[in-house]
Protein backbone atom coordinates (compact mmCIF):
# COMPACT_ATOMS: atom_id res chain seq x y z
CA UNK A 1 0.00 0.00 0.00
CA UNK A 2 1.39 3.38 -0.98
CA UNK A 3 2.13 6.08 1.57
CA UNK A 4 0.81 8.54 -1.01
CA UNK A 5 -2.79 7.40 -0.49
CA UNK A 6 -4.44 10.09 1.58
CA UNK A 7 -7.41 9.69 3.81
CA UNK A 8 -10.57 11.66 4.09
CA UNK A 9 -10.31 13.95 7.09
CA UNK A 10 -12.12 13.14 10.34
CA UNK A 11 -15.23 15.32 9.83
CA UNK A 12 -15.82 13.82 6.37
CA UNK A 13 -15.40 10.28 7.72
CA UNK A 14 -17.72 10.93 10.67
CA UNK A 15 -20.40 12.44 8.42
CA UNK A 16 -20.06 9.50 6.03
CA UNK A 17 -20.46 6.82 8.70
CA UNK A 18 -23.24 8.58 10.64
CA UNK A 19 -25.19 8.98 7.41
CA UNK A 20 -24.44 5.41 6.33
CA UNK A 21 -25.78 4.07 9.62
CA UNK A 22 -28.92 6.20 9.41
CA UNK A 23 -29.59 5.34 5.76
CA UNK A 24 -29.07 1.63 6.42
CA UNK A 25 -31.61 1.90 9.27
CA UNK A 26 -34.07 3.82 7.07
CA UNK A 27 -34.23 1.16 4.36
CA UNK A 28 -35.67 -1.68 6.47
CA UNK A 29 -37.87 0.76 8.40
CA UNK A 30 -39.29 2.02 5.08
CA UNK A 31 -39.90 -1.50 3.79
CA UNK A 32 -41.47 -2.81 7.00
CA UNK A 33 -43.67 0.20 7.80
CA UNK A 34 -45.82 -0.24 4.68
CA UNK A 35 -46.50 -3.96 5.14
CA UNK A 36 -50.13 -5.02 5.38
CA UNK A 37 -51.23 -6.45 8.71
CA UNK A 38 -48.41 -4.85 10.69
CA UNK A 39 -49.24 -4.02 14.31
CA UNK A 40 -50.44 -0.39 14.27
CA UNK A 41 -48.21 0.75 17.15
CA UNK A 42 -45.11 -0.67 15.42
CA UNK A 43 -46.19 0.86 12.13
CA UNK A 44 -46.67 4.28 13.75
CA UNK A 45 -43.26 4.05 15.43
CA UNK A 46 -41.59 3.17 12.13
CA UNK A 47 -43.38 5.99 10.27
CA UNK A 48 -42.35 8.53 12.93
CA UNK A 49 -38.78 7.24 12.84
CA UNK A 50 -38.64 7.28 9.02
CA UNK A 51 -40.06 10.80 8.66
CA UNK A 52 -37.92 12.38 11.34
CA UNK A 53 -34.67 10.62 10.47
CA UNK A 54 -35.35 11.55 6.84
CA UNK A 55 -35.51 15.19 7.93
CA UNK A 56 -32.22 14.79 9.80
CA UNK A 57 -30.63 13.12 6.77
CA UNK A 58 -31.61 16.04 4.54
CA UNK A 59 -29.83 18.42 6.91
CA UNK A 60 -26.81 16.12 7.09
CA UNK A 61 -26.51 15.76 3.31
CA UNK A 62 -26.69 19.53 2.89
CA UNK A 63 -23.92 19.87 5.49
CA UNK A 64 -21.95 17.12 3.78
CA UNK A 65 -22.21 18.71 0.35
CA UNK A 66 -21.19 22.11 1.76
CA UNK A 67 -18.27 20.54 3.62
CA UNK A 68 -17.19 18.62 0.53
CA UNK A 69 -17.13 21.86 -1.49
CA UNK A 70 -15.02 23.55 1.18
CA UNK A 71 -12.76 20.53 1.71
CA UNK A 72 -12.66 18.42 -1.48
CA UNK A 73 -11.91 14.72 -1.04
CA UNK A 74 -8.40 13.45 -1.63
CA UNK A 75 -7.80 12.30 -5.21
CA UNK A 76 -7.83 8.63 -6.02
CA UNK A 77 -4.34 7.21 -6.47
CA UNK A 78 -2.93 6.80 -9.97
CA UNK A 79 -3.11 3.01 -9.55
CA UNK A 80 -6.91 3.18 -9.92
CA UNK A 81 -7.79 2.73 -13.61
CA UNK A 82 -9.58 5.58 -15.42
CA UNK A 83 -12.74 3.50 -15.91
CA UNK A 84 -12.95 2.96 -12.15
CA UNK A 85 -12.52 6.72 -11.61
CA UNK A 86 -15.49 7.33 -13.90
CA UNK A 87 -17.67 4.73 -12.20
CA UNK A 88 -16.70 6.04 -8.75
CA UNK A 89 -17.55 9.61 -9.82
CA UNK A 90 -20.89 8.55 -11.33
CA UNK A 91 -21.78 6.44 -8.31
CA UNK A 92 -20.96 9.24 -5.89
CA UNK A 93 -22.97 11.75 -7.94
CA UNK A 94 -25.95 9.37 -8.04
CA UNK A 95 -25.66 8.72 -4.32
CA UNK A 96 -25.52 12.43 -3.45
CA UNK A 97 -28.43 13.18 -5.79
CA UNK A 98 -30.54 10.42 -4.29
CA UNK A 99 -29.60 11.43 -0.74
CA UNK A 100 -31.04 14.87 -1.51
CA UNK A 101 -34.03 13.65 -3.53
CA UNK A 102 -35.26 10.93 -1.16
CA UNK A 103 -35.90 13.13 1.90
CA UNK A 104 -37.38 15.87 -0.31
CA UNK A 105 -39.73 13.40 -1.98
CA UNK A 106 -40.61 11.94 1.41
CA UNK A 107 -41.30 15.43 2.75
CA UNK A 108 -43.54 16.28 -0.21
CA UNK A 109 -45.39 12.96 0.08
CA UNK A 110 -46.04 13.43 3.79
CA UNK A 111 -46.91 17.15 3.80
CA UNK A 112 -48.98 17.05 0.60
CA UNK A 113 -50.78 14.05 2.08
CA UNK A 114 -51.67 16.10 5.16
CA UNK A 115 -49.52 14.14 7.60
CA UNK A 116 -47.25 15.50 10.33
CA UNK A 117 -43.49 15.51 10.54
CA UNK A 118 -43.19 15.61 14.29
CA UNK A 119 -39.73 17.18 14.57
CA UNK A 120 -40.60 20.00 12.19
CA UNK A 121 -44.00 20.50 13.81
CA UNK A 122 -42.37 20.74 17.24
CA UNK A 123 -40.11 23.49 15.86
CA UNK A 124 -43.07 25.34 14.35
CA UNK A 125 -41.90 24.81 10.75
CA UNK A 126 -44.92 25.21 8.48
CA UNK A 127 -45.66 22.91 5.56
CA UNK A 128 -43.87 24.19 2.47
CA UNK A 129 -46.12 22.37 0.00
CA UNK A 130 -49.89 22.56 -0.40
CA UNK A 131 -52.22 19.76 0.66
CA UNK A 132 -52.73 17.74 -2.54
CA UNK A 133 -53.52 14.05 -2.88
CA UNK A 134 -52.29 14.09 -6.49
CA UNK A 135 -48.95 15.65 -5.51
CA UNK A 136 -48.63 13.23 -2.58
CA UNK A 137 -49.22 10.27 -4.91
CA UNK A 138 -46.59 11.43 -7.42
CA UNK A 139 -44.07 11.99 -4.62
CA UNK A 140 -44.92 8.57 -3.14
CA UNK A 141 -44.29 6.87 -6.49
CA UNK A 142 -41.01 8.72 -7.06
CA UNK A 143 -39.92 7.96 -3.48
CA UNK A 144 -40.63 4.25 -4.09
CA UNK A 145 -38.53 4.13 -7.27
CA UNK A 146 -35.88 6.30 -5.64
CA UNK A 147 -35.65 3.74 -2.84
CA UNK A 148 -34.91 1.02 -5.38
CA UNK A 149 -32.32 3.22 -7.09
CA UNK A 150 -30.59 4.17 -3.85
CA UNK A 151 -30.52 0.50 -2.84
CA UNK A 152 -28.76 -0.37 -6.10
CA UNK A 153 -26.28 2.52 -5.79
CA UNK A 154 -25.54 1.68 -2.15
CA UNK A 155 -24.94 -1.95 -3.11
CA UNK A 156 -22.51 -0.80 -5.82
CA UNK A 157 -20.75 1.51 -3.35
CA UNK A 158 -20.42 -1.20 -0.69
CA UNK A 159 -19.35 -3.74 -3.31
CA UNK A 160 -16.61 -1.44 -4.58
CA UNK A 161 -15.44 -0.69 -1.02
CA UNK A 162 -15.25 -4.41 -0.22
CA UNK A 163 -13.49 -5.13 -3.52
CA UNK A 164 -10.82 -2.55 -2.71
CA UNK A 165 -10.62 -3.49 0.97
CA UNK A 166 -10.60 -7.29 0.71
CA UNK A 167 -9.50 -8.24 -2.81
CA UNK A 168 -7.27 -5.44 -4.08
CA UNK A 169 -6.08 -4.24 -0.66
CA UNK A 170 -4.98 -1.05 -2.35
CA UNK A 171 -5.74 1.42 0.46
CA UNK A 172 -8.94 2.82 -1.05
CA UNK A 173 -11.13 1.40 1.74
CA UNK A 174 -8.80 2.71 4.45
CA UNK A 175 -9.27 6.25 3.11
CA UNK A 176 -12.70 6.25 4.80
CA UNK A 177 -12.18 3.63 7.54
CA UNK A 178 -12.04 3.81 10.50
CA UNK A 179 -14.58 6.58 11.09
CA UNK A 180 -12.68 7.97 14.08
CA UNK A 181 -8.94 8.54 14.45
CA UNK A 182 -6.28 6.60 12.59
CA UNK A 183 -4.06 8.03 9.92
CA UNK A 184 -3.63 11.52 8.61
CA UNK A 185 -6.45 14.02 8.77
Amino acid sequence: MSDLITRYNSPARILHWVMALLVLMMIPAGVIMVQEGLDRSLQNTLFIFHKNVGTLLLLLIIARIAYRRLRPPPPLPDTVPAWQHKIADATHMALYGLLVAMPLLGYIRVRAGGFPIESLDALGVPALVPRSDALAEVAKTLHFYGAIAIGVVIAMHIGAALFHGIIRRDGIFSRMWPPFGGGAT
